[in-house]
């Protein structure tokens, strides 16, 4: 057994696979309050890179019955990763990587500014974007027919574009001195909105029924709620925009690196596509329940995923062990350690340019709450999940965009 039980009062166990991994009282208390709603089937798995979040803990997979929690999903919804294997070798990179990290940069909308004119959307988006759009318009009218606040939002004109925070594009190496490229991001604006549109109207819900939610961010829908139906719709919706946003992303990227790089190359010799900010009904221990994984990776047996380190560590592309207990799951990451600001009180410029040595990327006060320092050891956190998953390749950055 590779896990730790956590045993709430009047709730569901949390198996926790966290061994040799540090993990906050507040995040264990979160995973309580969660595992004490009458929804929840069976029990919660924590991942090892679990941490503090809204309402539900950021590394946790929580299967419910007839009803979804729309804050453990929380607003990033569809965030996750895309990782592609080209035909390149490190020595096709040539020296100075700087110019292909300003061409990236310039060919993929990233970062954020407020009001009309913000940088990380298209002014006009481009052909390939408005052909993605098309086949998703349709049903994103229908879903802002029965709520129109959701129609004045960033949605075309975030389609292949990257975000802030700690949403990347990265340019890697594998074991064997392959070039990968890997990228970090989600449904954007859009996804935001109606994450958030739905969980006040799921607070709304719960203060009509009365719940005695112990926390009342994991307000919930039941499948019987008026608006049950209405979000599974805006969710799937969302989830399949993320999912586009990273093809369109990766297809510029390569698309760039070929003007840079002027030896030919084969991209999508191997490629990945994961969430891991998401929901969908799955079969487990004889039921149909909704498995949410809020920062956690689907790890089906046999199936491929991403597990990220920060931006001066390394990142693995593992395949699934299909563990029945951790509902077939994963760790999405490393998992921070401390909040953005507690990393920019603690931690210099100097401190960022001796943690990414030998990255070709930003060195400044505004990236300082992504100092590799800031997050857990990848390396524990692999090792703490070896039931989960088994590692595949392992890639190590050379160029990573932050946005």
């Amino acid at each position: 057994m590779n896990y730790n039980e956590l045993k709430p009062a009047g709730g569901v166990p949390v198996k926790m696979w966290t061994k040799g991994v540090p993990v906050e009282a507040d995040a264990q208390k979160q995973l309580a309050n969660a595992a004490q709603l009458p929804i929840v089937f069976k029990h919660i798995a924590a991942m090892p890179d679990v941490h503090l979040g809204i309402g539900a803990t950021i590394g946790s997979v929580i299967p419910t019955l007839k009803a979804i929690i729309p804050a453990a999903v929380g607003v990033d919804i569809g965030c996750g990763m895309m990782a592609c294997k080209t035909t390149l070798r490190a020595e096709d990179l040539p020296d100075n990587l700087a110019p292909l990290r300003s061409a990236i940069e310039r060919a993929v909308p990233h970062g954020r500014t407020p009001g009309p004119r913000d940088v990380g959307a298209w002014d006009t988006p481009p052909e390939t974007v408005d052909q993605i759009w098309s086949g998703l318009v349709g049903e994103f009218e229908q879903i802002c027919e029965k709520h129109p606040r959701l129609k004045n939002t960033n949605n075309r004109k975030h389609l292949g574009t990257l975000g802030t925070g700690n949403h990347f594009i990265e340019v890697c190496l594998d074991e064997l001195g392959f070039v990968w490229f890997m990228l970090h991001s989600g449904s954007r604006g859009v996804g935001n909105a109606i994450g958030n549109h739905f969980i006040e109207l799921a607070k709304k819900d719960a203060e009509l029924h009365q719940r005695n939610l112990p926390d009342k961010d994991l307000a919930y829908f039941d499948e019987g709620a008026q608006y049950f139906g209405d979000y599974v719709q805006a969710v799937g919706w969302a989830q399949r925009f993320a999912q586009k946003n990273r093809e369109v992303m990766m297809a510029n990227l390569i698309a760039v690196v070929k003007k840079v790089i002027t030896k030919p190359f084969e991209s999508h010799i191997e490629a990945v596509n994961c969430h891991h900010n998401y929901v969908q009904q799955e079969r487990h221990f004889g039921e149909d329940v909704f498995v949410t994984r809020k920062g956690a990776v689907s790890a089906k047996k046999g199936q491929l995923g991403i597990i990220p380190g920060s931006m001066g560590a390394r990142s693995y592309i593992v395949r699934g062990k299909g563990n029945p207990e951790s509902f077939e799951s994963c760790s999405h990451g490393a998992g921070r350690t401390m909040s953005r600001t507690a990393a920019k009180k603690r931690y210099t410029v100097a401190d960022q340019i001796k943690a990414t040595e030998g990255v070709e990327c930003r060195k400044d006060a505004d990236v300082i709450d992504e100092i590799p320092m800031a997050y857990k050891d990848i390396d524990a956190v692999m090792a703490a999940q070896e039931d989960l998953v088994e590692v595949v390749h392992t890639l190590k950055q050379v160029v990573c965009v932050k946005g």
